[in-house]
């Protein structure tokens, strides 16, 4: 059992009674429950995304709050933030809690809405923050993801108005000036493509001003999928002050470099965009000092008629819930780079702290049993077509990996069993 919210790193029993991590230690009985024998497995916090898009409402065709649920719990997760993204905006109570709504209703995790910071994404006026924030959601997080807010005027005035409901300004870091039109990391390999490049520069000019304005605001400040080297540094500096910063870094990230756009492969295409090794090189190590605070997927499935079309037209993202858990064993944990212990934290208790789920990222004893259990020594093939979600869009199809979801409960209930990721009925 590893559980780095309470400093167990142990090998004993776990009880679950009546949803709940009833007790834990050497020898228990199981008494009248059912007992699971997990010998050689790790049992952990359940994992908790911070950043999944689910297309509903407006783009079921893509994937639905349901099958976004599945995906999730196949991949070892509890929880999951969804992005406000949708058609229409999650920019009004009424939107964010009828996502609300439908993850309970899908019953495999838990579904927590981010709000839009401005009506329709637009970045001009400001969003429902307040009636979000109140709502039966409890919005604690608001971002305008996919696109990030160009006015710092209205930068400022949106994390000023979120101090008073204890809420967190989270940023897509790119300048749009810098970043129009770009295909991918601006660079030799863009050169030798032919393709428009976007510079780092795009994403850390945003990441400095938004740092500045959290110092002079005082709010909450969550950098979003972060991928360079000067945008870990900035962040770095900002923990050193003392500022109340914190941040995420996904797996293609921390795996792939631009060299994988070598083939034109719109699978591969994400925003922001693969980059050079000495990025991931960087944001490796962000994660192994916590710098980084957390590893989210930022999860978004395209249809395949979306992706399937020449590079320069196909959007980007790709779908990353059931390859987190392995890609992160893989190439941070098997390597030495991170802990078992910290690759848990960054994957499990750090995201639940900063969103503030006190139901998730933790096996205390009292506390709801939302669980994983891997085996961290199993090696699998990507098999695309296996996945949950309705969407295929990855470019880690037929990569060997290792570390593979065994169990998943959530509020103690089985919603993954026996190793194949096969779902049981709830």
């Amino acid at each position: 059992m590893i559980d780095p919210s309470i400093s167990l790193d142990t090998v004993q029993d776990v009880l679950i009674e009546s949803g709940t991590i009833a007790r834990m230690g050497k020898g228990l009985e199981a008494g009248s429950a059912a007992a699971i024998d997990v010998t050689g497995l790790v049992v952990a916090p359940g994992l908790v995304d911070m950043h999944t898009h689910v297309r509903e409402p407006g783009r079921e065709d893509e994937e639905t709050i349901a099958t976004a649920s599945r995906a999730a719990a196949a991949g070892g997760y509890t929880a999951i933030c969804t992005m406000p993204n949708t058609d229409p905006v999650a920019d009004t109570a009424s939107v964010v809690e009828k996502v609300w709504a439908l993850g309970r209703e899908a019953g495999l995790v838990q579904v927590v809405p981010a709000g839009a910071l401005s009506k329709g994404l637009a970045g001009e006026s400001m969003s429902d923050i307040g009636e979000m924030a109140r709502s039966v959601a409890r919005v604690r997080l608001f971002t305008d993801d996919g696109k990030g807010v160009q006015s710092a005027l209205f930068a400022r005035r949106a994390m000023e108005y979120l101090i008073a409901f204890d809420g967190i300004y989270a940023e897509h870091c790119e300048d749009e000036s810098l970043a129009l039109g770009g295909q991918m990391h601006e660079g030799d390999r863009s050169m030798k493509l032919g393709l428009r490049g976007i510079p780092a520069e795009a994403e850390e000019l945003m990441a400095a001003r938004d740092i500045a304005l959290s110092r002079l605001t005082g709010c909450r400040l969550h950098l979003l999928h972060i991928s360079t080297a000067g945008t870990v540094e900035l962040v770095r500096r900002a923990k050193a002050d003392g500022l109340q910063v914190t941040c995420e870094a996904t797996p293609h990230h921390f795996t792939l470099t631009d060299e994988a756009l070598e083939g034109y492969d719109p699978n591969a295409k994400v925003n922001p965009p693969l980059r050079s090794e000495d990025h991931r090189v960087a944001v490796i190590a962000g994660l192994a000092d916590g710098t980084i605070d957390a590893i989210a997927t930022d999860h978004a499935p395209h249809a395949i008629e979306e992706k399937d079309i020449e590079f320069q037209y196909a959007p980007p993202g790709l779908v990353g819930l059931e390859t987190a858990l392995a890609l992160t064993l893989t190439e941070l944990v098997e390597p030495g780079h991170l802990s078992l212990p910290d690759a848990i934290d960054r994957l499990s208790c750090a995201p639940a702290r900063i969103l503030g789920l006190g139901e998730q990222g933790s096996l205390a004893e009292g506390r709801p049993a939302n669980v994983v259990v891997f085996d961290p020594a199993a090696a699998w093939e990507v098999d695309p077509a296996r996945f949950h979600s309705l969407c295929r869009n990855t470019p880690f199809g037929g990569r060997k990996v290792t570390g593979k979801v065994v169990h998943t409960f959530f509020g103690g209930k089985p919603t993954v069993t026996n190793s194949e990721m096969d779902l049981v009925d709830v």
